[in-house]
């Protein structure tokens, strides 16, 4: 049986996560951010990052632990690059970080045809995919990743957790092509551990290869879990390294100790990386048939779905249709499970709760 949603008007959702964000001492505009940024995850079918988990994710991790301080302000640090900049977040609300960031990148790459931001002393800035999707829809190539709030998944081969899920996030400009961004978006685990807990709430096995054992076997069993796996063996624990090393080039933490009680002169704050690039800066002008950039995508795209291929979906095309169905049902969907999450919220800050909720129309 498929789940049942109910719509919210995005006004209304919006009113109560900022009302909810100052309540935990947010600024005006660090908690516009931030239900801004849970609008458009829930808009795009995000449950996992929406505006219910980002305020889980503050209460043990950020204002609820010192890991985000709100108010903070970013320090932009000088820089002997003209197309990169610097920045020491001071452990400010990452959505804001990252929409700062985001246009940063979209400025110096309109000047040079490239631009990056280093982002160090960061707090969780939640769907990546996100920013790069709203700077492919601008017509940008975008890219961000980031190290993990905490060490869960272990390295190929070991049997202690030390590399965060660590998340890779590509947007490309394929509107005109396709009619939505692709958006390449993914963590570098098999499966969260919310996942593991929820399988073990539901006494169900886990997926083979998601965990391992306090031994380092894997293991189907969600009561047994130590840590989470790579997907793709040895392809995933690359790739979640990746966010590692770049995180340690910035300056970040060492992944165990994030989250955590740390020794003296230690951090544990994670570590950002943003990069755009205007597609005119790769264009080289040799493209077949007399086709020009834009034709020229839209054709690769073709040929790649074509030859039987045609039922095979795009990376963001789920996202794109979710998008369509909360603009046909005229608010965003939540489940009956998520509205009650949101009254508790509201039963929290002092907020109205969230009454007499049209269901999603058939």
């Amino acid at each position: 049986m498929s789940e049942s949603f109910y719509t919210l008007p995005e006004a209304a959702h919006n009113t109560l996560v900022e009302a909810a964000y100052r309540h935990r001492g947010y600024t005006v505009e660090e908690s516009a951010d931030a239900a801004r940024f849970s609008a458009y995850t829930a808009r795009h079918g995000i449950r996992t990052h929406n505006a219910i988990k980002a305020l889980h994710l503050d209460h043990l991790f950020g204002s609820g632990s010192g890991g985000c301080v709100p108010g903070a302000s970013i320090e932009k640090l000088e820089s002997p690059f003209a197309a990169s900049e610097r920045w020491n977040a001071n452990r400010k609300l990452g959505q804001s970080v990252a929409y700062e960031a985001m246009e940063a990148c979209i400025s110096m790459a309109d000047t040079y045809g490239i631009g990056q931001v280093a982002v160090d002393q960061a707090f969780h800035y939640l769907w990546g995919g996100g920013y790069v999707m709203k700077a492919a829809h601008r017509g940008y190539i975008a890219y961000t990743n980031c190290t993990a709030a905490l060490a869960e998944v272990v390295p190929f081969g070991g049997k202690f957790p030390t590399l965060g899920t660590n998340p890779h996030s590509w947007g490309f400009p394929t509107v005109d092509s396709v009619g939505f961004p692709v958006v390449i978006d993914w963590a570098t685990s098999v499966i969260a551990m919310g996942r593991v807990q929820q399988f073990l709430r539901e006494g169900q096995p886990l997926p083979p290869g998601a965990a391992v054992d306090a031994q380092g076997q894997p293991t189907t069993d969600p009561a047994a879990v130590a840590a989470l796996s790579a997907f793709g063996a040895h392809k995933g624990y690359g790739l979640g390294l990746i966010n590692e090393l770049v995180g340690a080039l910035i300056g970040g933490s060492l992944p165990t100790l994030r989250s955590r009680e740390i020794p003296e002169g230690e951090k544990r704050t994670p570590a950002f990386y943003f990069q755009v690039i205007h597609p005119d800066a790769l264009a080289c002008g040799t493209f077949a048939q007399g086709r020009d950039q834009k034709s020229n995508v839209k054709a690769v795209i073709e040929d790649i779905l074509g030859h039987g291929n045609e039922n095979c979906l795009l990376p963001g095309q789920m996202e794109a249709r979710w998008a369509e169905r909360v603009a046909r049902a005229g608010g965003l969907l939540f489940s009956g499970a998520e509205v009650e999450a949101f009254n508790e919220i509201a039963a929290e800050c002092g907020a109205k709760p969230l009454q007499d909720l049209e269901p999603e129309p058939a």
